[in-house]
């Protein structure tokens, strides 16, 4: 198989790593093999240590419309086994996602539905075309959320919304979206690319172990009380205070000019 033909292509940009959907007949809807190449793709990412920031994208018209129903309508009798292979694999995907020590970007267009949304949910940041639409259709087919929606949405936009979005399963536009919190911004259709390199770029020039740690105490502050909270927020200042970043960027600061990071 090409690798253009393979369901979850990855590409490197510099210090940027990519993972893009690629399944754009379906509106890249997730089968098993592209829940294994997203789990492949993050856990390469992980390994590789040489990336500054992850966008995941998708090809097409379409970031990620939910899973595969043909899969499912395909063999109704092996439906639990289906959705077992899909989870499972995109599950691992998401899990090595949250340990990464570096900034994920989501960026999308088109329908974004099902696991397509959980996805959206996990990043650290989200830029969304203004053609996007959102909606956790679960419900629409009987069905329970996956891919850390349960876990993810109601810490974006409280439990009131997200029972709200998860049992209505309506759809809800770009700019909903945004003002409910779930996207950052909101770009033309025609931007898209430009915007989300440009973000990127952004993130990939910063101070990226410190930017990591950051990512680490906002996301695992769930996890602690106060106190504990506190102790994490010094254990981590003092570490990045010796790093080289934290020099350049105090060497910078007394200089008055834009400072240079490393990543180290």
């Amino acid at each position: 198989m090409e690798q253009s033909d393979q369901p979850v292509l990855m590409t490197r940009d510099g210090a940027v790593a990519w993972l893009r959907f690629n399944r754009p007949a379906v509106l890249n809807a997730v089968d098993e093999a592209m829940a294994v190449g997203f789990r492949d793709g993050c856990r390469a990412v992980a390994e590789d240590g040489g990336f500054r920031v992850l966008v995941l994208a998708g090809n097409g018209r379409s970031f990620m419309a939910g899973g595969d129903l043909g899969r499912f309508h395909a063999a109704p009798e092996r439906a639990p086994e289906t959705a077992g292979a899909i989870i499972s694999a995109l599950h691992e995907g998401l899990t090595i996602l949250d340990t990464l020590a570096i900034p994920v970007i989501v960026s999308v267009q088109g329908p974004v539905a099902g696991a397509g949304f959980s996805v959206v949910t996990a990043a650290d940041l989200c830029i969304a075309a203004d053609n996007a639409s959102f909606t956790l259709a679960y419900a629409r087919i009987g069905a329970t959320l996956d891919g850390s929606a349960s876990y993810n949405l109601p810490r974006l936009i409280g439990q009131r919304r997200a029972l709200e979005l998860a049992l209505l399963a309506d759809t809800i536009d770009a700019p909903t979206a945004l003002g409910y919190g779930i996207v950052n911004r909101v770009v033309p259709l025609e931007a898209l690319e430009v915007e989300t390199r440009r973000l990127a770029e952004r993130l990939a020039a910063g101070p990226t172990a410190a930017l990591g740690r950051i990512r680490r105490l906002i996301r695992e502050s769930w996890e602690h009380n106060l106190e504990d909270q506190l102790a994490l927020e010094k254990a981590n200042f003092r570490a990045a205070a010796a790093t080289e970043d934290f020099r350049e960027g105090i060497a910078a600061f007394a200089a008055k000019r834009r400072p240079a990071f490393s990543g180290r």
